[in-house]
């Protein structure tokens, strides 16, 4: 059974993915929110792996 932690995380980690996408398709990506938000995400993934 989930957490309501774990399933914040996995929002969370949702919400970072889109983001990421998102950036990925506009005309001049800004690798510096991509390098930040992809940080975020591994992060969040990490977390999710010791929950």
């Amino acid at each position: 059974m989930y957490s309501a932690h774990q399933t914040a995380l996995e929002t969370k980690h949702a919400n970072l993915d889109q983001r990421i996408s998102d950036e990925l398709h506009r005309p001049l990506p800004n690798q510096t929110v991509l390098a930040e938000l992809k940080k975020q995400k591994l992060r969040v993934k990490e977390e999710l792996t010791t929950a």
